[in-house]
């Protein structure tokens, strides 16, 4: 049961963002989003830091590995993978008219719902891979500390829910549509943390790898669309406030309960 609330905590942080999409009237204030997609920046950055990247570390060390090794070699293929996705997944980001991608005849509205579920997938990854870590009981992973990664990519996601659905409306899209939109790019999460855990046997054995693959997905993610997208036009101090708030909120949770 633990487990099962803590894979849908995240979902639930996307579906509480998109719901704001019945409290506001018109398009996301600039300001708003900047801080918005900075504080899930911070965020994505701490937690692949504390919560993947170091128990990589440590978990090798412990397993008689040179450290760095699996932390170096998972991180480097979780950019790749990324890449790969990025370059084959037919998406549009935030402010832009420009699809990326391999060309289709895919409405805006749907490439726009793309790009958001491409950020989802490294934090589904993340949080069924340590709570694969937790469950297997001896990998150093408590459950108190995958919740905390699970609060954590929530409180991000709760942004990101609504970033989606707000210009969805704009688009002309009907609130609830929108709203459903919004809660669907999130679906991928717990699906994968889902198959992740299944897989835990296979998993615990190169755990290091993973946890690292996951952080390596998601600074990814946060280097490539994030923080350009925080940081373009006016006020970008504020996408840069909200990341360093984002970062320590993260970080607190994690040393806390992890």
């Amino acid at each position: 049961m633990d487990v099962f609330w803590g894979l849908a905590i995240p979902f639930l942080g996307t579906t509480l963002g998109s719901a704001m999409v019945f409290f506001m009237k018109n398009k996301i204030n600039n300001k708003i989003e900047k801080l918005l997609l900075g504080f899930a920046s911070g965020v994505m950055i701490a937690a692949s830091i504390w919560s993947l990247l170091m128990p990589s570390i440590d978990m090798a060390d412990e397993q008689g590995v040179i450290s760095w090794v699996p932390a170096t070699i998972g991180f480097l293929l979780g950019i790749f993978f990324l890449l790969i996705l990025d370059s084959i997944i037919p998406h549009l980001h935030l402010n832009s008219d420009e699809p990326e991608g391999v060309k289709a005849k895919i409405k805006k509205t749907t490439m726009m719902v793309l790009a958001v579920t491409l950020h989802n997938i490294p934090e589904g990854m993340a949080v069924g891979v340590v709570f694969a870590g937790a469950i297997s009981g001896n990998t150093g992973i408590t459950i108190a500390g995958a919740f905390a990664l699970a609060i954590g990519i929530a409180i991000q996601n709760f942004p990101e829910g609504a970033i989606i659905s707000m210009p969805l409306k704009s688009e002309g899209m009907s609130k609830l549509r929108a709203f459903w939109y919004g809660t669907l790019s999130g679906i991928v999460e717990p699906i994968g943390a889902i198959l992740t855990i299944a897989l835990t046997n296979l998993v615990v054995p190169v755990l290091p790898y993973f946890l690292s693959f996951a952080a390596g997905a998601m600074i990814y993610v946060v280097v490539e669309e994030l923080i350009p997208e925080s940081q373009t036009g006016e006020h970008s101090n504020i996408g840069t406030i909200g990341v360093a708030i984002g970062f320590v909120i993260m970080m607190v949770l994690d040393v806390a309960f992890g």
